[in-house]
Formats: C-alpha cells, structure tokens, sequence
C-alpha cells in the first residue's frame, strides 16, 4: 500500500537533493578565479540537464532493471516505461516513480563533484561528452552493484546507506585520474590560486548540508525512526567534522578559516554518507572528527608530496573522506538499528562486515579507475580534452562561454 506520509517525504527529500547540485556550484564556483567562476559554475548546473534526460531514457533501467551477472540492469524499463506508480520492489510504501526521481537525483550530483578536479583547463565540450561516458559505464553500473536487486556487492553483504561508494569514492577517484591526465594548469606551483568569494564558498556549504539531510535521512525510503536516525547521525558528524578542521586550522597554521570550517562540514558530510542508517549516534560524533584530519592531511601534505592538480580537491575531500566512511561503517554498524546489514561491525567483535567493506571500496576503485580511462579515450575520439594555453590564460567564462561573472572588473587576474 502507498503511504501519503512516505511519499510527501520522499519528495521533499528529492527536492532537497537537488539542490545540491546549485549549492555545489556556488562551492566549486567561490573557490576558482574571477575569469573562470561561469564555467566553474556551468559544469555543475548543465548536469541537472543532461542526467536527468540519461535517467529517464535509459539510466535507471541500466541502474535498476533486471539484475545481468550481477553488475548491471536490462533495458526493461527504457523511458521510464513500466513504472505505473504504484508500489515497487525497491520501496514498499512509495510509488515506483517516486523512487526513481529520488535515484535520480544522486546521479546528477555525483558525476558534478568530478568537475571540481579538472577546474580552469578543461574544454566544456569534452566534459559534456566524458560526463555522458562516465554516467554510463562508471555510475549505473555502480549504483546497480551495491543497491540494485542482485548487485554484486549488495550480495556479498557490504552496505552503503546512501552513496559512499557510488556517490563520493567513485567521483573521487574517477576526479583523481581525469586530473592526472589532463595535467596541471598552466601556472600551478608559481601562481597563487587565491579563493575569489568566500561568500559564495559558504551559501554552497550551507546549501549542501541541507541538501544532505534529503541524501541520507531520504535514504530510508520512508518517514520512520531509521530516517530519524541518519538525520541525527548527519548533523552530529558535519558538526564534529566542523570542530576538527578548526582543530587543524589553529594546530597548522594557528587561525581557524572560514573556508576551512565549512570545508571541514562538508568532509563530515561525506564521511558519515555511507553508514548513516548503520552506526550509533555516538559513532557520528568519531566520524565525522577523525574524517578531517585525514582529508586535511591529503590535501596539505599528499597532494604537494605527489603534486598533482586536483583544483578544488574533489579527490582530497570525497574520494578519501568517502574511503574513510565506508571503513568506519565497517567498524561500528550494528544490525540492530538497520536489518539490512548481515553483521555487527568491528568494533562490536565481528570481522565478517569490514572485510566485505574493503572488498567493496577495492572494486569501486577499480571501477572508477578503468571506466575514467577508457571515458578519456572515447572522448579523445571527438575533442582534445583541454583548451588551448591562451584560452586558458583568459579564461574559460570568455573563452568557453563568452560570458563574464563581474563585468566591471578590469584588475590582474
């Protein structure tokens, strides 16, 4: 039976999800250059277009349709056709539908956090292409295997309450390889890449934190005490990972920053992701905490250790904070507050749960890894995948898009 209840909020939370997406925008699009803030912001507002077309005429068929060999759907469902708006088999109280719109949603934020990675050099048109690549042989297949019916890694019984390894790890990595190939920009290490709006850096924090209580607290498919549970589990490690970015801010370089405060939110954001319909309330608060530390020292000392060009670290927050999640979820689920889970974590004396976790971020890895490059190589076939050194030097708003965020602004950039 439909529930009214259930499904009034599952809009909502659909809604809230898609807000994300604009508030990854203002996010990504704060920290970038004044000549390159319309593109920045364009590569993550074009997805809301181009996914949700994918969606309906074949993503969610591919994601979940009929399982094949446990990696991918069937075609069954091609247009959305056989949805009827009545109950399916992936929610018991909502409309097939309602569904699919919320599944939607997460496949248009996830491939735009790639896009922070690759800010400043790459061509719009070769993005627009890899984005249509990526969603298709990375992202459908993924969300198959670890929430479709007969998914691969649903099967070996490793969980992901709402998109650890389908939504931060496999943009992270996948983030991580396009930015390797693509190479630096053209003046990393000898400009100072200062953020331009701090204002807008944290409208965009602010808009995906409450975006992400439709992420996860949504995740439960219904209005019950286990989205309650990854409400409560969601603000308590934003907050957590708030305090410990702060922490590193003042122990570093001896004065907390905005930017790092709401960076540190984020990093708690995605590291509570994948057990937030698993782990106590209290295991939030460990988290969250000691997610960013490890995201900070990725990006502070890693990233100039290895020196690659991760522009907005997309790879340093998600694809490591994503990691971390999805091991935590293997320390402290307990099956008494999520059934879906076979075992208890780690921490509580079981092993079963935290092998199969490693297992699961190996083969997403794996996955976003090969899938990112042969996603290179198709485009390669129509474009090059950067601009050209003196649109570069203008700028992408001009040079890709012939618009300009502050027109009035004649200074050095």
């Amino acid at each position: 039976m439909i529930d009214t209840g259930d499904t009034g909020f599952m809009m909502i939370c659909s809604a809230l999800v898609l807000l994300m997406t604009p508030g990854l925008a203002f996010f990504y699009g704060g920290m970038v250059r004044r000549k390159n803030v319309v593109n920045t912001m364009m590569t993550s507002i074009f997805v809301i277009g181009i996914a949700t077309v994918m969606w309906v005429l074949f993503g969610y068929s591919l994601a979940f349709g009929v399982d094949h060999l446990g990696i991918i759907g069937d075609l069954s469902h091609l247009g959305l056709v056989g949805l009827t708006g009545k109950v399916g088999e992936y929610a018991s109280t909502i409309p097939d539908l309602g569904f699919a719109m919320f599944q939607m949603m997460f496949a248009i934020i996830t491939p735009a956090l790639i896009t922070g990675a690759v800010a400043g050099r790459m061509k719009f048109k070769a993005l627009f292409l890899f984005i249509i690549f990526w969603s298709t042989l990375v992202y459908y297949p993924m969300a198959h295997m670890v929430w479709g019916i007969g998914g691969f890694l649903a099967k070996i019984g490793s969980v992901d309450f709402a998109g650890g390894n389908v939504v931060h790890i496999s943009s992270g990595v996948s983030a991580l390889v396009l930015c390797l190939v693509l190479g630096k920009r053209k003046d990393y290490g000898k400009a100072n890449y200062r953020i331009h709006n701090i204002p807008f850096v944290v409208l965009g924090a602010s808009l995906l934190l409450f975006g992400w209580f439709g992420f996860n607290a949504g995740s439960a498919l219904k209005a019950d005490g286990l989205a309650i549970h990854a409400f409560a589990t969601t603000a308590i490690s934003a907050a957590s990972g708030m305090l410990s970015w702060m922490m590193m801010d003042i122990l570093m370089a001896e004065k907390p920053t905005l930017v790092g405060c709401v960076t540190g939110l984020v990093v708690g954001l995605v590291a509570i992701t994948p057990g937030a319909g698993f782990v106590p309330v209290w295991a939030s608060l460990i988290i969250g905490f000691v997610g960013s530390p490890i995201c900070y020292f990725m990006i502070s000392k890693v990233k100039q250790k290895f020196d690659y060009d991760d522009a907005l670290d997309a790879f340093g927050c998600h694809g490591i904070g994503g990691v971390w999640g999805g091991l935590a979820t293997g320390l402290f689920t307990q099956t008494s507050i999520n059934s879906v889970a076979k075992w208890n974590g780690l921490f509580f004396g079981d092993t079963h749960l935290f092998i199969v976790q490693v297992i699961s971020i190996l083969v997403t890895i794996v996955v976003a890894v090969v899938g990112t490059l042969i996603c290179i190589g198709l485009v390669r076939l129509f474009t090059p995948l950067r601009v050209e050194k003196r649109d570069e030097q203008v700028g992408l708003d001009l040079s890709e898009h012939n618009e300009t965020a502050y027109p009035s602004f004649n200074g050095l950039d």
